[in-house]
């Protein structure tokens, strides 16, 4: 068989390089009986002057084959198609088999239902404003201080320890200091070995689920509530029985009836700004929900994800605090602490329960960064993170202020809402009739993307007339140019 210079087709303007191309297609007419065994191929001036390239191109492509031995090389004689080789029969190419790039599908079978869907993160298009759901600013991120801590380590000759594996549990360091940090911030009386470091709360809630559920236990949350932590336990095949949420929290009167009724696993809750509706768990709730879990015997995943983010008064101390029977399972990070993109959250609990989320932890990601994890715990040790938390509290204080303000003024009786003692966003009732999402797509033409409509955080077929707006990430400026545009999306709706 005498090759063809029709078979190859190449694209100078494709990311991959010509010689690969000119490679990886004559390993493809090989692999598809094109090409037999001892198949003498063209020189590579010939070929050159046929593809319109550079000889040299065509030179690397040949090494290339000849290096994967798809080739054999005969001085004098030329480059055949490797002897070797298996003689595969010519076969037709399906066409829904696509040759221009890796396949879509999988032709072995695969349950697509299997993790529940959702909606992937996607750039803001154009210059529109955004105003999330609720994050931090981070123009506002000590980015500075992470840089000093890397360049430090780059001087240490003991640095390269922490470029190999290190515990699974996280680095000993950021634990021991993270524990200080969080006995004199919110009253924890816990130890390094108490703690496990995970890439944000996500994981450690992840984690606890896994560990704790099977098939059909019951979860109790709230309703509205964390979308994302929902997800989790379904996906875990626990069934969830969701409670309302009133000005003072979760309903733990509520939480009391499915216990008489139910054997419940898991309760999952966020006492601190509570997502969405930023309300706090009250005192009394608090205390009646740790009775219940003595008394009924289930766990507890407390949530913390803001609690350095509080400006009306001093925060209520985390149920983890008071908890001395250990039904308390303490999730948080320092996602909104930092800035997102600081992949670095913690679990704690008791230490049976550490070990098997750190053997689980250590089948999904060996361990976790340990650079980023050391210069997180020199942060914390040098008073860093603490000088940023007042210094950004300060700032959101303020935004959040400008923001009810502005509310208020150009919005008064088209939104309701309650001033939140601190977090990053404001839960507002739309008083107009109009639906959030046309809101929403209404803002989005005028400049302005709006993430959530509301209806993420209810278990409800029927849309409800609420918006989840941040206003930590949006300066002052930017927070009176949000409201002007929601204002007029307002008027032109209504």
């Amino acid at each position: 068989m005498q090759f063809t210079l029709g078979l190859l087709d190449i694209d100078k303007t494709h990311y991959s390089p010509v010689y690969l191309q000119i490679a990886n297609g004559i390993i493809g007419h090989i692999q598809q009986g094109k090409l037999k065994p001892a198949t003498p191929l063209p020189s590579s001036r010939m070929l050159a002057v046929a593809l319109n390239v550079h000889r040299n191109t065509v030179v690397a492509a040949y090494d290339e084959l000849y290096a994967q031995s798809w080739v054999d090389v005969f001085p004098r004689k030329g480059i055949f198609v490797a002897a070797n080789l298996p003689d595969v029969s010519s076969r037709p190419i399906p066409t829904t088999v696509r040759l221009d790039g890796y396949p879509e599908k999988t032709y072995f079978e695969i349950d697509e239902n299997r993790v529940p869907p959702a909606d992937f993160f996607k750039e803001i298009a154009g210059q529109n404003l955004h105003i999330n759901t609720g994050m931090p600013d981070t123009r506002l991120a000590p980015i500075e201080l992470m840089v000093r801590e890397y360049r430090r380590f780059a001087g240490h000759h003991f640095t390269h320890k922490y470029l190999k594996y290190g515990p699974e549990q996280g680095s000993l360091n950021l634990r021991t200091e993270l524990a200080r940090f969080l006995g004199e911030s919110r009253g924890l009386q816990v130890t390094a070995n108490d703690i496990l470091i995970t890439k944000g709360a996500q994981m450690a809630i992840y984690l606890a689920a896994q560990v704790l559920l099977s098939k059909n236990d019951i979860v109790i949350a709230g309703d509205p509530g964390y979308a994302g932590a929902n997800e989790i336990f379904e996906h875990a095949g626990a069934k969830l029985e969701l409670v309302p949420v009133d000005e003072q929290g979760m309903d733990i009167d509520a939480v009391e009836e499915i216990c008489k009724r139910k054997k419940v696993k898991l309760l999952f809750v966020i006492p601190h700004h509570h997502q969405p509706t930023t309300v706090t768990l009250s005192s009394d709730r608090r205390m009646q929900l740790l009775e219940l879990a003595k008394k009924y015997r289930f766990a507890i995943i407390e949530d913390d994800y803001d609690y350095d983010f509080h400006y009306s008064s001093t925060p209520i101390l985390p149920l983890a605090s008071a908890d001395y029977y250990g039904s308390v399972v303490y999730v948080g990070s320092f996602c909104k602490t930092i800035a997102p993109g600081i992949r670095i959250g913690f679990m704690i609990a008791p230490k049976n329960l550490i070990t098997q989320a750190t053997r689980l932890r250590r089948l999904i990601d060996r361990q976790g960064e340990q650079l980023l994890e050391e210069a997180v715990a020199n942060l914390l040790k040098n008073g860093d993170i603490g000088r940023h938390l007042k210094k950004a509290n300060k700032i959101y204080h303020e935004r959040r202020d400008i923001f009810c303000r502005l509310l208020h003024e150009k919005l008064g009786d088209k939104v309701s809402f309650k001033i939140p003692d601190g977090g990053f966003a404001i839960w507002i009732k739309l008083l107009t009739g109009i639906n959030p999402t046309e809101l929403a797509d209404k803002t989005e033409g005028m400049g302005l993307t709006i993430t959530d409509c509301g209806d993420y955080f209810y278990n409800a077929t029927s849309q409800p007339p609420y918006m989840r707006l941040g206003f930590a990430s949006l300066n002052a400026q930017e927070i009176e140019q949000a409201v002007e545009i929601i204002a007029r999306a307002i008027d032109k709706l209504s």
